[in-house]
């Protein structure tokens, strides 16, 4: 089969609508990614891969068997500590797509006081909005540099007028009164030419200047829009919103902008000045067409703590509520038009995973319905003590390299020994065990208390050379880890 067709070409062999996209990361490479930041929970890793190469497989469907291919909705489940967000948290950043992380216990059911799951999707909207614009904004940012040069070159140098000089001698805009770099060129005779001559070499000479950054202090005088934005709200069927700024310009007409000039450093009227030129380069109606549909097509939410919203049976009072909002969340995850600022948005394709610790409750105590739309379940297993040796050296965003870092920007260079990495980590494990098990959470607690000291004395201390063997790690945690008390309120 031929894979160099064009968008929407088709052909015997290959009924199927085919796209140009960029290449997308393959399964494999999706949890190769994930290791790097996160140890261990390779079932977990393997069921969000799938998930998110899915949406691409499905992006490449014929658009009459695409409407009916379903995202296949994943509950993670594992105490806390043990790499559901972080895993949440990394696929955002692969998915390239728009993608918020919400938690379960902050909605409430419609006719109690708090946030309605409807706002779910209207953050995400307005999250797939901004990062269109930011993508539109990168890719006019260099005719915008340009455009603003141009501004600032004008504003230090006033374009030519095109009238004649009067019998004076004094031009309309003062360029007798500039102090010009370069002498009239005396071969010429007209003395329009001269100064036209003139005006273009004092031009590119302050382009120069410009660029090397020499006139940076230098004030210029610009336009700034004194009106203060007003702060409008909406009582729609979504609820007290704040009025877009779209709307707001199409009321200039009835509240006028007022203008007022203001001297202004050139590294502040450039910033200004390229606000201006991005907005006028940008259409901001496909900037909204866009985000929209990426968001019904590939946007993704990740549901934290879920298991708060059961009914465990063990709780009265305002957890009345909890399977309200199970009830209320059940049409947005199955599919339907949620309205927003920017038009309906159909949640029909978005990818929902949710996750939690279940230690109260368990996830069959979900609504049934609720439990059917989140089809594949994924355990994460506890963290132990090589877990958590893996965790603090292994990743790319490690503790150990943190703290190395943070330590360094003060001059002081750190050591973790093998076996003083193993000691940390077996003090960890040791406190979650006897103590609420908290995870990986744990290690930043003792590299705190281990490198306490150390943190508070610098910079003034005289030791820039520390090695943090097991030794050094059983001198300074030992009174904590076999006093009780300390532990429990310490550790």
């Amino acid at each position: 089969m031929q894979m160099s067709l064009n968008k929407g070409e088709e052909t015997a062999d290959c009924p199927f609508e085919l796209y140009e996209e960029e290449e997308f990361l393959t399964p494999g490479q999706i949890v190769a990614e994930l290791d790097k930041y996160v140890i261990g929970q390779g079932d977990a890793k393997r069921a969000v891969a799938i998930a998110l190469r899915n949406r691409w497989r499905r992006r490449q469907v014929h658009p009459d068997l695409r409407e009916e291919i379903m995202p296949n909705n994943i509950v993670m489940i594992g105490a806390t500590g043990v790499g559901k967000t972080e895993i949440a948290r990394r696929l955002a950043r692969l998915s390239k797509a728009p993608f918020i992380k919400v938690e379960a216990s902050k909605f409430t059911e419609v006719g109690y006081v708090g946030r309605d799951v409807e706002s779910i999707i209207r953050d995400l909207t307005e999250l797939g909005v901004n990062m269109v614009r930011q993508e539109r904004e990168s890719e006019v940012e260099e005719t915008a540099l340009a455009n603003v040069e141009e501004k600032l070159l004008d504003l230090l140098l006033p374009p030519l007028p095109e009238k004649k000089p009067s019998k004076s001698g004094k031009r309309k805009g003062g360029y007798r009164e500039l102090q010009l770099a370069i002498e009239y060129d005396e071969e010429i005779e007209d003395e329009d030419e001269r100064l036209a001559n003139k005006w273009e070499r004092s031009r590119l000479r302050l382009k120069d200047l410009l660029d090397e950054g020499r006139l940076e202090d230098s004030e210029v005088e610009i336009e700034l829009d004194t009106r203060p934005m007003p702060f409008l709200e909406v009582l729609s069927p979504m609820g007290l919103e704040e009025l877009d700024s779209s709307i707001i310009d199409m009321l200039e007409d009835v509240i006028p902008r007022k203008k007022k000039k203001r001297k202004l450093p050139i590294k502040e009227a450039r910033r200004i000045l390229m606000q201006e030129e991005v907005k006028k380069l940008i259409d901001f109606e496909e900037v909204v067409q866009d985000a929209v549909e990426r968001v019904e097509d590939t946007g993704i939410v990740f549901i934290d703590e879920v298991d708060k919203i059961t009914a465990s049976g063990s709780r009265t009072g305002p957890d009345v509520s909890r399977e309200g909002v199970q009830r209320d969340l059940l049409p947005i995850i199955e599919g339907s038009n949620v309205p927003t600022k920017y038009g309906l948005i159909a949640t029909d394709h978005i990818l929902f995973i949710a996750a939690g610790a279940f230690h109260e409750s368990k996830p069959s105590n979900l609504l049934p319905e609720m439990q059917g739309r989140f089809p594949i379940r994924v355990e994460l297993n506890k963290l132990g003590e090589e877990d958590f040796v893996r965790i603090l050296g292994e990743p790319k965003n490690a503790l150990i390299k943190q703290y190395k870092a943070l330590l360094l920007s003060e001059g002081a260079e750190v050591e973790f020994r093998p076996d003083g990495i193993r000691e940390i980590a077996r003090v960890a494990s040791l406190a979650n065990e006897r103590m609420e098990n908290i995870g990986a959470r744990r290690l930043h607690t003792v590299l705190t208390i281990l490198l306490d000291e150390v943190l508070f004395s610098l910079p003034e201390s005289a030791v820039k050379n520390l090695v943090i063997d097991r030794h050094y790690v059983v001198d300074k945690l030992q009174r904590v880890v076999e006093d009780e008390d300390l532990r429990r309120y310490i550790l």
